[in-house]
């Protein structure tokens, strides 16, 4: 234990970036506008693979700035109430914690409508991160909705220094929510700007084509994102499971067919799982065969999550994804 507190021994994830709640209609397939009401969950895609991640009896963390206010300390509850510790969050008294309603609407799409200007988490100043928390993460894991706007983007920038610095794999899911953009051809630039920095790397099918540009999901496509200096990228298909590419070898891991109810979260319970395995045993990114039952593994808890309404609620344990592994 070093004499801050903070745990020192190595086996730690920290999770960066925004936390947030989400207003979710009370009811499904109606824009945001015709929804009679909503109910509140909270949400914010680095904090969702934190959550779980612990809940698959990992230990983690989150470095985030919450607003100063009944949701903001909501929010910190439900960190320290799943098992994430809140060595890394900070409170804004002048910002408020940011707020997004998302519908779901008939065809399935999610649409989002966003209160941000600024939000608390948009305020967060490279002097303010807890930098021996970050240097005491094993895996670092962020997005780039903090890349948006300054102070954040330079708080994200500096704590991905000091995590690599320390010896930290960095693991970057880009996130992609085009409304909190000023341009698309913005938000390219700058999920990119930092693309040459991470050891993993996941992006969805849809990222994929909007960051390389293609109406193609395939292997080529997929190497248009490959640096050298990656150990594994990850491409995730929804109900076709997930590709992955290393230096030594490639493939796909099937998904799990279940009863999906909202796909809320799946791509972070994927997230979470992956990493929470690798913070345990970092040889699977050299062994293929390991590599592909951590995939399927993470394929389970993904697919786990979209079964249940809302992203925390519904990110499993271990034992609920080894369940849907075997068949039970």
């Amino acid at each position: 234990m070093a004499a801050n507190g903070v745990v020192s021994d190595k086996s730690l994830f920290v999770s960066f970036g925004e936390m947030l709640i989400d207003f979710v209609p009370t009811v499904s397939g109606v824009s945001l506008a015709e929804a009679p009401g909503f109910l509140k969950a909270p949400g914010g895609a680095p904090a969702n693979v934190a959550i779980a991640v612990a809940r698959l009896g990992g230990k983690a963390s989150f470095v985030g700035k919450l607003g100063d206010d009944e949701f903001g300390h909501m929010l910190a509850d439900i960190l320290k109430q799943n098992g994430v510790s809140g060595d890394g969050i900070l409170f804004d008294q002048g910002a408020r914690t940011a707020l997004a309603f998302v519908t779901l609407r008939a065809d399935g799409e999610r649409e989002f409508m966003f209160y941000r200007n600024p939000s608390a988490d948009m305020l967060l100043k490279p002097e303010e991160l807890n930098l021996d928390l970050i240097r005491s993460s094993k895996v670092f894991h962020y997005g780039s909705i903090s890349l948006i706007v300054e102070p954040c983007r330079s708080a994200h920038l500096k704590a991905m220094e000091v995590a690599k610095g320390a010896g930290a794999l960095l693991s970057y899911d880009p996130n992609l929510r085009l409304p909190l953009w000023p341009s698309a051809d913005e938000a390219r630039k700058q999920i990119l700007s930092i693309w040459d920095k991470a050891d993993i790397v996941k992006v969805s099918d849809v990222e994929l084509e909007f960051l390389t540009g293609s109406n193609k999901v395939d292997d080529e496509t997929a190497m248009k994102l490959w640096r050298p200096n990656f150990t594994l990228l990850l491409v995730t298909l929804g109900e076709k499971g997930s590709r992955y590419y290393t230096k030594n070898f490639r493939g796909a891991v099937d998904a799990f067919h279940v009863n999906t109810v909202d796909t809320t979260g799946a791509g972070d319970s994927f997230v979470g799982a992956l990493l929470c395995k690798i913070v345990e045993n970092p040889t699977i990114l050299e062994d293929e065969a390991k590599l592909r039952e951590v995939l399927k593994f993470a394929n389970a808890c993904g697919a786990i999550t979209t079964t249940k309404k809302g992203a925390i609620p519904a990110l499993p344990t271990e034992a609920d994804a080894l369940a849907l592994i075997n068949g039970a």
